[in-house]
């Protein structure tokens, strides 16, 4: 017997309370909000048969973008694949999307979810992974587009409407349209202030307009709202330290490192990747972390051997050099070096354009050798989206390159750097900073 959830997606099982497990599941997933996975093992264990739970807690896993949940991923396929023959076509096209991702092909699964999502607009789950996809894959532009091919079907009478906004808004971010980004994800909001994609869609906005002290306290004024159960709430705390570095408060920056960012010691990839990019920031402009990337380090180094995806590998690498670990140092140039010669597989491609010299880069800076840090790093600049993430999370090249020429005493590159970030945020202290010590590096002797 089909059943239909309150999207209307047709679902191939019979039981209400199945349905309706997996209705709680994907909306604590889209709010990111705690625990989707636990709500899915309840229904798997009550309706081992319930295809949609394999499948969506199988996207869950291939999302953290951390091959530390491989093994749960090859389990909920296995269970899917299991069960396709009495799977309808929506779920068979998760079963194909999950596949695809697990061997390797993050851009094929990111697709068909994408597939899924314009056969079914409304499928929630679908949606968000393919969305989610396209941000580990760097496409801004896909980031916006997927979500407004299905915004139509998402009107004030659909229950979830705010987490659809809330992908919009920040695809309207990252593609640039900053007054309807922060419009959207503040609508967003208004829906559901426990909303985490929707504040983390706002907090880029201020970000890229250069409001730190606005973004500091919107993040901290919301935190008793959006906090509490948060799946997600780490990585908005880091948005928060970004914003007080940027004002030249370091110590509310480690604060919130200590107490918000690795609090959890959970450890997941996505959460190493927030640790090591913050404390490599303070780092580079001189700071002291003291012990903090000893736990950074430790916890990188058992993925070392993953090859899972190059955006992971700079950020461990940023954490062996913290840490003071050639020889880790040293393997993962060896294990990074491995992944860009594979033959297929999204993450080659990733390493081989950007990964690979990035964490070249990061390597080289951290033994003081700044002129290859920016021989091999400045040409990433054009071309970083290749490895995903966000504009302020790749901001970290600009960061580093800029810190690099004024070390490396390259008076013209460190203020063109320094003058690219003034373009962007004017009144921004740390960049007013950056150009003061520019034009302080002594000019090149006549000859």
């Amino acid at each position: 017997m089909t059943r239909k959830d309150k999207w209307g997606n047709p679902v191939s099982h019979g039981s209400t309370d199945a349905v309706a497990r997996l209705e709680r599941a994907t909306e604590l997933l889209a709010c990111y909000q705690a625990d989707p996975v636990a709500e899915l093992d309840t229904a798997i264990a009550e309706h081992p048969d319930l295809v949609m739970a394999h499948a969506i807690r199988g996207g869950i896993m291939a999302t953290t973008s951390d091959k530390a949940f491989d093994g749960e991923l090859a389990k909920d396929l296995q269970a899917a694949e299991a069960l396709a023959r009495q799977a309808n076509d929506r779920e068979r096209g998760h079963i194909a999307a999950l596949k695809a991702w697990h061997g390797g092909d993050y851009e094929k699964a990111t697709e068909l979810w994408g597939r899924i999502a314009m056969a079914y607009p409304r499928d929630l789950a679908a949606v968000q992974f393919a969305h989610l996809g396209d941000f580990y894959l760097g496409y801004s532009a896909m980031l916006r587009d997927r979500i407004a091919r299905v915004l139509p079907h998402w009107d004030a009478s659909v229950p979830g409407r705010g987490y659809v906004l809330s992908m919009h808004a920040f695809g309207l971010e990252e593609t640039g349209d900053y007054a309807h980004a922060e419009e959207t994800g503040r609508a967003a909001i208004a829906l559901n202030g426990k909303d985490g994609w929707g504040v983390h869609a706002v907090a880029h906005v201020l970000e890229m307009q250069g409001r730190a002290a606005e973004g500091a306290a919107f993040l901290g004024d919301s935190a008793e709202v959006w906090a509490p159960n948060s799946l997600f709430s780490f990585h908005n705390f880091w948005h928060q330290a970004l914003f007080h570095l940027d004002g030249g408060d370091t110590k509310a920056a480690l604060k919130l490192f200590d107490e918000k960012i690795s609090a959890g010691n959970f450890g997941q990839a996505l959460e190493l990747v927030d640790g090591s990019a913050l404390l490599w920031r303070l780092s580079v402009l001189g700071h002291d972390v003291g012990h903090r990337w000893k736990d950074q380090a430790d916890k990188w180094e058992t993925r070392i051997e993953d090859r899972y995806y190059a955006f992971n590998d700079m950020h461990a690498m940023m954490a062996f050099v913290g840490a003071d670990r050639p020889a880790s140092r040293k393997a993962l140039l060896a294990s990074v070096e491995k992944a860009a010669t594979a033959s297929q597989g999204t993450n080659a491609m990733m390493t081989r354009e950007v990964g690979l010299p990035a964490v070249k880069g990061i390597e080289a800076f951290g033994r003081g050798d700044y002129r290859a840090a920016l021989d091999l790093m400045l040409p990433l600049r054009g071309k970083a989206s290749r490895f995903g993430g966000s504009h302020a999370q790749r901001d970290v090249f600009s960061w580093t390159l800029t810190e690099a020429a004024i070390r490396a005493g390259d008076r013209a590159l460190a203020e063109t750097l320094a003058a690219e970030r003034l373009a962007l945020k004017p009144d921004s202290p740390l960049n007013r900073a950056w150009r003061a010590r520019a034009e302080a590096v002594a000019a090149p002797k006549a000859a």
